[in-house]
């Protein structure tokens, strides 16, 4: 894995450039993408999404990420994970995705004690209307009580079923509607301030919509899709596009892993 715009917090000094001024050609230690991939140690909340596109825009392929992510992808990806205090996605994406509870990894456990973590992630389930089987693994086998965030006006009989099956639910939303901001702010008040969001797309664009995203971790797959696929993010636009700064640049075979910051 090459690093192509080295910045200040990226650890470079495990490989020596080569005369191109890139680093050598080699695959990164978990514990040096972990480095890189460090939230800010402000103590606040920070919310980034971490998501992959194909050069013609495509979020997924037969509607998941996986036909056009790789395994270095994979990797941030399980990074990512590891670094955070929540992991934050659409009912839909639950769905889809096939998510199971976060589990605990070894490479991973120093680095999280000492971050006052506990072994593994909670994941956060956004939904309006609760419709999820609460039978399936994510809420029966967590190693952290799965969290259901919703609208206060959600099926009372709902929410009952997420409640005797373990989950947490988080009100941040009148009516159905879950509000992306108080939302951010529901779980930083319940300590979770290192916050991943993985989609969908269309609950990544509730939070850039809401001006609630800090970071964008990019995985552009070298890959043609055509076809109708949904992007990053959808729904309403801005009203005025909102520029983020390139914090870092990584590639490997051809797929760019970026961080932009706000």
């Amino acid at each position: 894995m090459r690093s192509l715009f080295p910045v200040t917090d990226l650890t470079t000094t495990a490989a020596a450039p080569d005369p191109s001024g890139l680093l050598t050609d080699r695959e990164w230690s978990l514990d040096e993408l972990a480095d890189a991939y460090a939230y800010p140690a402000t103590g606040a909340s920070w919310l980034r999404a971490n998501m992959v596109s194909t050069l013609d825009g495509a979020a997924q392929h037969d509607g998941r990420s996986q036909p056009i992510s790789c395994a270095a992808d994979m990797r941030i990806f399980g990074t990512l994970r590891a670094l955070a205090d929540v992991v934050i996605a659409g009912a839909e994406t639950v769905r889809l995705e096939g998510y199971r509870p976060a589990r605990a990894r070894e490479a991973f456990a120093e680095r999280r004690a000492a971050a006052g973590q506990g072994p593994a992630p909670a994941i956060a389930v956004v939904s309006g209307s609760l419709d999820l089987d609460f039978a399936l693994p994510l809420f029966t086998e967590p190693l952290v009580p799965t969290l259901v965030v919703t609208g206060s006006g959600a099926p009372a009989d709902r929410i009952a079923a997420a409640r005797k099956a373990g989950a947490e639910v988080v009100i941040a939303g009148e009516g159905t509607r879950v509000d992306p901001a108080r939302a951010v702010r529901e779980l930083a008040d319940r300590g979770l301030r290192r916050q991943l969001t993985e989609g969908g797309p269309r609950l990544l664009g509730q939070f850039v919509a809401a001006g609630a995203l800090d970071e964008l971790c990019l995985t552009l797959s070298p890959m043609l899709t055509a076809g109708d696929a949904q992007r990053i993010a959808g729904g309403p636009g801005v009203a005025v596009p909102e520029r983020f700064a390139l914090a870092s640049l990584l590639e490997e075979d051809g797929f760019l892993f970026g961080r932009y910051r706000r």
